[in-house]
């Protein structure tokens, strides 16, 4: 088995390596943003929206650390350069960097693969890794502006080298000046990650129990049941009605993340990950999930409309089993981002995908490298809507 994300993430940065941002901090940038006491996100009307909705900004953090991808590394920076390539098409990709090298080595790269500056623009805020899908900020909005929802990340209850990612995004809310909402339940920060949920934009999120409810195995939330995630999640993000499925997918080390499982496309309905093989890992907890989303139901009381979508044969590595999963798509302004493994389930889930959303093109991104750093496009990625 391979080591641990303890090692392969790497020992935590010292305060040494921070330094000013390319789009400048305010000075007061490390003081929260309070909301007054007895507002919440959802009483002044903010809501998280449909990632398929019209975003200003792609965030993502420019990979920087060798041991997130032993031996593999050298590849990655291409990887995300071709992501970003992708993205520019339609929308400004906001990067976060270590340093000012650290930043000329991503311009230059995305130079040479043809990716202009005149939509990019280089935040330089410290981060542990690159998977900013969960410690990114996470926008909410209103008919007037802009929010970040502060939710506390701590490594996936699992990795102590989160010190930096956990302060990414109230940097990223006072760099752009926006309203920062601290989730708390009791007086203590709530933890949730942007992949541990997905939403329809309507008031209905997904998630899954084995990732926010297991109490003994990476609880996120210790002592906190169903109810009072529930209640969480409908101040911060807008959710009336939360779905619940059960586990999540064999090599995925957040214990239970949904976005390798199960995402909305369009506010009736999402594609849900389904194994063949019954001999394999994943059939089973795929199977039961399939059996919950029949009997699911939205905001509105409608039924659910799942459709299924393959998974890969199963991707190993070092002995080590690794999440490939289609499900770690990304819906961009100007195409959907999906990962391909090299697998002649590819077509199958780009033609599905394409079936689907039929509003941008389909795109598939090559992630049998990327998977190795057991995340794909989706978990890198963190929208930001239009105001």
């Amino acid at each position: 088995m391979k080591n641990s994300r303890d090692t392969r993430r790497g020992r935590p940065k010292s305060d040494a390596t921070r330094v000013s941002s390319s789009r400048r901090l305010a000075p007061d940038a490390e003081k929260p943003l309070l909301p007054p006491a007895a507002e919440t996100p959802a009483q002044l009307g903010f809501r998280f929206p449909a990632e398929w909705e019209r975003h200003e900004a792609t965030w993502i953090g420019w990979p920087h650390h060798t041991g997130d991808w032993p031996g593999k590394f050298a590849a990655i920076p291409w990887v995300f350069g071709e992501i970003v390539r992708h993205l520019v098409a339609g929308e400004k990709v906001r990067v976060l960097v270590q340093s000012a090298p650290h930043e000329k080595r991503a311009r230059d790269l995305l130079g040479r693969i043809g990716v202009g500056s005149s939509k990019l623009e280089f935040f330089r805020i410290p981060t542990d890794r690159a998977w900013t899908r969960d410690f990114g900020p996470m926008f909410v909005r209103n008919r007037s502006e802009l929010a970040v929802a502060g939710f506390c990340f701590n490594g996936w209850a699992k990795y102590r080298n989160c010190r930096l990612d956990a302060a990414v995004a109230r940097q990223a809310s006072t760099s752009l000046g926006y309203r920062f909402f601290p989730a708390e339940v009791n007086g203590k920060s709530f933890v949730l990650e942007g992949g541990a949920f997905d939403s329809n934009g309507r008031g209905t999120v997904v998630t899954t129990e084995e990732c926010m409810l297991h109490q003994h195995t990476q609880p996120r939330n210790p002592g906190l049941g169903r109810p009072e995630i529930e209640d969480v999640l409908s101040k911060y993000l807008g959710a009336s009605n939360v779905l619940w499925l059960g586990r999540g997918i064999a090599g995925d080390d957040t214990h239970g993340h949904v976005d390798d499982l199960c995402r909305f496309i369009n506010p009736q309905t999402l594609v849900l990950c389904r194994e063949s093989n019954r001999s394999d890992a994943n059939y089973q907890p795929l199977e039961e999930n399939w059996e919950r989303v029949q009997s699911m139901r939205l905001e509105d009381g409608s039924r659910v409309k799942a459709v299924p979508l393959p998974m890969p044969a199963p991707v190993h590595f070092d002995g080590q089993r690794l999440p490939a999963s289609y499900a770690n798509f990304y819906i961009a302004n100007a195409a959907v981002l999906v990962p391909t493994f090299n697998d002649p389930n590819d077509r199958v889930a780009l033609g599905t995908l394409a079936e689907l959303i039929s509003d941008r093109p389909v795109i598939g991104i090559h992630a049998l490298d990327l998977v190795w750093g057991l995340g794909t496009i989706h978990c890198l990625s963190q929208q930001q809507p239009q105001a």
